[in-house]
């Protein structure tokens, strides 16, 4: 089979392909009203990362879906990226998946099957680290590439955690780190250096499964994915959902290089991050204006397949701390800020 290069039969790329936050508050805007369902826990009341209904057995179901173009050229590792994204979801609501369903959208026309089946070969690969079945799914012939998954998962109910829920004082901490729209805009203007050339793709098919450990600790009170709405709007998501502002550290926050502000400085910033930013740019205030653009670059980069951010009781931090580093994610230690109580901006940097 002949090199394909994805990107190329697409507009977008990953989660910067979401509509945003601005435009989707607008489309989500209705008089149509739903009648009250009791056992639904999370529905379109919150943002939040999936829908939550009641089983009424100590249980609760997780349902949802994300799909996308693609982000790389490699055909198997898209496949693997789209399903992590899509399964972490079920991770950042506390949750185990045991489900998945395929959603493939392929321009039949210009891609060869093929290519198609190495896709689900890539979402195989990553449905089995997440130990479930990619039980079947839906394709069209579409005018570009789609692939993603819906995906069905199970959280004891007293152990579900959801993006409003976090308190004053709770402490912020980040799996991942930040900069995978930089990089993959980087490398199409032909200025990403060799050395970083595998980074993005390997944190964004690194799988969420921490989150389904930290739910078993009370003392961490809400958790959500860091996508398409980049740190920041995620992180605004959170505040405002619990009635509260936060404080982040730029200096603490993780970058994927140490030459991601390079990159930046050399024009590589994804048409996301001003679509983000146009969203909820006045929700932020920057303490250091002399980096402001710099720094709103960063932390309003769309990420793809990005980390779990998740606020914490400040007397549960140290088991926290232990709980990543049994996990193979020591280095992710350090707070990137806090939970403050509400003021003038949703978040301060």
């Amino acid at each position: 089979m002949e090199e394909i290069k994805l990107t190329q039969y697409s507009h977008g790329a990953g989660c910067g392909c979401k509509i945003s936050p601005k435009i989707l508050d607008e489309i989500l805007q209705s008089s149509f009203s739903m009648p009250d369902n009791d056992r639904l826990i999370v529905g379109n009341h919150s943002k939040d990362d999936a829908a939550v209904y009641d089983l009424q057995n100590g249980k609760a179901l997780i349902s949802t879906t994300d799909f996308f173009m693609p982000i790389v050229d490699d055909p198997y590792n898209f496949g693997r990226i789209a399903s992590a994204n899509a399964i972490s979801d079920v991770y950042a609501m506390g949750g185990d998946p045991i489900l998945a369903i395929a959603i493939l959208g392929w321009p039949i026309n210009l891609l060869s099957p093929l290519v198609a089946r190495r896709v689900i070969e890539g979402s195989k690969s990553i449905c089995l680290e997440a130990g479930i079945p990619l039980a079947g799914g839906h394709s069209i012939d579409s005018p570009e590439p789609i692939f993603g998954l819906a995906v069905n998962g199970l959280v004891d109910i007293n152990h579900l955690k959801q993006n409003n829920t976090a308190q004053k004082g709770d402490i912020l901490f980040l799996t991942k780190k930040i900069g995978v729209g930089i990089l993959t805009t980087a490398e199409k203007k032909n200025i990403l250096k060799e050395d970083d050339k595998t980074l993005a793709a390997d944190q964004m098919m690194q799988v969420n499964k921490i989150g389904a450990v930290l739910s078993k600790i009370a003392g961490v009170h809400a958790m959500t994915d860091v996508t398409g709405f980049g740190l920041l709007g995620h992180l605004i998501e959170m505040a405002e959902g619990s009635g509260k502002s936060a404080k982040i550290n730029f200096e603490s926050v993780p970058l994927i290089t140490d030459r991601l502000i390079d990159y930046v400085e050399m024009g590589s910033v994804p048409g996301g991050t001003n679509r983000n930013w146009d969203s909820y740019g006045h929700k932020v205030h920057f303490h250091d204006e002399k980096n402001r653009l710099l720094q709103k670059n960063i932390l309003a980069d769309p990420q793809t397949s990005g980390g779990l951010l998740i606020a914490v009781a400040k007397d549960s931090i140290h088991e926290v701390i232990e709980q990543l580093k049994q996990n193979g994610l020591g280095e992710r230690t350090t707070p990137i800020g806090e939970i403050t109580e509400s003021g003038e901006f949703a978040v301060y940097v």
